[in-house]
């Protein structure tokens, strides 16, 4: 399971960056006379923001051709007909925070191959972003004409265990490092990353963009909230913002099972995920085993109590227990008198990883040992309702301004000309997806209905996994990169997915809409 669970989260490292986008018209040139030589791979020195020192710069030159990537969990498949490239690697450090923080730039080295684009790759759980040799995002963007950029915000390269660096050898939350996870490190690698390419190949950047899913997504966010100027545009999908909150909240089955006395086996969870989807997924009028908007599906678990399933050669009879737990799991977790603190996952996503009794999420364990209490051997398995909501509390009160992420007020970005676009799987089997409904909805009220369709768009597509499994179902770059340099905004998104029988089924998904007050 705990294998399973790696590869779905490394699947939220960007896949998109296979567009092949049309090369920027400030490039274009009736006469292009002479090719230009390749550039050098070579060491440059980079600028770096006030408070961020560089320490080492390091040129490396690959060949190009068919590229694979032997080391990659889950497989990845070679990328062929990729350019030479360069991969520039600079290591920074911050004042007084006692870190080596890396960012690996991939430039392809024939000058007339670059669209003049630069693309940062978002990371996944708690990897910052993959700087491993090759880096599947990074050669895939370097095939499609950009420049592109990781950082692993010094923290390694595990997405899953944060035993290495959460923790100062006081014991403590180690803040200099979580700081650059959160934010410190993607504003460097924006910074740095296009500077790298301006002295490479001697000329600015013309379009910045970002490209993130799962933590991916919740970086996007950051550098949008934080630092409106870095990047013209973000595509931020299923992203964990309200970090704080979302990273307890998917602990919330551990005490529903704890409370209610049951331990329901995955078959038994699948049982009701299967009828969820049998009851509704005709309410958009099509039968297809997809549930199109969750969010319109009142079926309740406890329809099941009493139908009997074969669970590994066993039969079972779902109890009035298990439903309960189940219809409480979809609700999401509360206070100890009723009130809603987050959102559970939705009807129809898999309630394997969230909902594995005696296994919690990885992602939300280790934050509540490493991060919340500061005890790597707290027990997440025994959460009752009262020590969950202390949990929560707790997170919020330490953590929200460290690493929410959740700050609806875009002005900035908005004014700067930036555009942020959004997909999120109604299925996502990991971060909930009515907490990125949640947002921008705040941003609705905030800045006000009429303005918010001119720069910020969120789609949600029908029977989408967490990242869509490692896939782009949308092109979402394409029209992202169509919205900042042609100003044509997406009224859709087409989505394709593929279901269990192996048929393919194409949406044209509109966009969420807009809140008005």
């Amino acid at each position: 399971m705990r294998r399973h669970l790696f590869a779905v989260l490394a699947l939220a490292l960007p896949a998109a960056a296979a567009l092949v986008a049309p090369a920027a018209s400030a490039h274009v040139a009736a006469d292009p006379g002479p090719t230009p030589p390749p550039a050098a791979c070579a060491p440059v020195r980079p600028h770096a923001p006030a408070g961020t020192r560089v320490e080492t710069v390091t040129a490396v030159a690959h060949a190009g051709g068919t590229i694979s990537f032997p080391t990659a969990y889950p497989p990845v498949a070679p990328i062929a007909d990729v350019p030479a490239w360069c991969d520039v690697t600079v290591t920074v450090s911050h004042l007084g925070a006692n870190d080596h923080v890396k960012i690996k730039v991939s430039l392809p080295q024939d000058r007339s191959l670059w669209s003049g684009r630069f693309q940062a790759a978002g990371g996944s759980a708690y990897l910052a972003g993959d700087l491993t040799d090759p880096a599947p995002a990074l050669v895939q963007a370097v095939k499609a004409g950009y420049a592109a950029g990781a950082t692993d915000a010094g923290v390694g390269q595990s997405p899953v265990d944060v035993s290495g660096w959460a923790l100062t050898q006081r014991g403590t939350v180690d803040t200099a490092l979580l700081t650059n996870f959160s934010t410190r490190s993607l504003h460097d690698l924006a910074v740095v990353g296009k500077d790298v390419a301006k002295q490479f190949y001697g000329r600015s950047v013309t379009y910045a963009y970002w490209n993130g899913c799962s933590t991916g997504g919740r970086q996007g966010y950051a550098e949008a909230q934080a630092h409106p100027t870095d990047f013209q545009g973000v595509l931020a999908n299923a992203p964990a913002i309200s970090w704080d909150r979302f990273a307890i909240a998917t602990l919330w089955s551990q005490a529903v099972f704890n409370e209610e006395h049951v331990q329901p086996s995955p078959c038994e969870l699948q049982a009701f995920t299967d009828a969820a989807v049998k009851a509704c997924d005709t309410l958009d009028g099509h039968k297809d085993g997809v549930i199109d908007d969750p969010s319109k599906c009142d079926w309740d678990a406890r329809r099941l109590v009493g139908t009997k399933v074969v669970c590994d050669g066993h039969e079972l009879t779902i109890s009035r227990a298990t439903a309960d737990a189940v219809r409480k799991i979809w609700a999401g977790p509360t206070t100890p008198s009723g009130q809603r603190l987050w959102y559970g996952p939705n009807k129809g996503a898999s309630l394997d990883a969230l909902a594995a009794s005696g296994t919690p999420f990885v992602v939300a364990d280790q934050w509540a040992r490493y991060f919340v209490t500061g005890d790597p051997s707290f027990d997440t398995t025994k959460l009752t309702y009262a020590s969950f909501y202390r949990l929560f509390a707790s997170s919020q009160r330490q953590f929200h301004d460290v690493i929410g992420t959740d700050d609806p007020d875009l002005r900035a970005f908005a004014r700067s000309g930036g555009k942020l676009i959004t997909w999120h799987g109604q299925a996502d089997q990991l971060v909930p997806t009515q907490g990125t409904v949640d947002y921008k909805q705040r941003v609705d009220r905030m800045l006000g209905a009429k303005d918010v369709d001119t720069f910020y768009r969120v789609f949600l597509l029908p029977g989408v996994d967490h990242c869509a499994g490692g896939t782009d179902p949308t092109n979402a770059l394409g029209s992202l990169v169509r919205w900042v340099e042609q100003g044509k905004a997406p009224a859709t998104l087409t989505a394709t997915t593929t279901q269990p029988d192996g048929t393919t089924v194409t949406r044209h998904v509109r966009p969420l809409a807009t809140t008005r007050h």
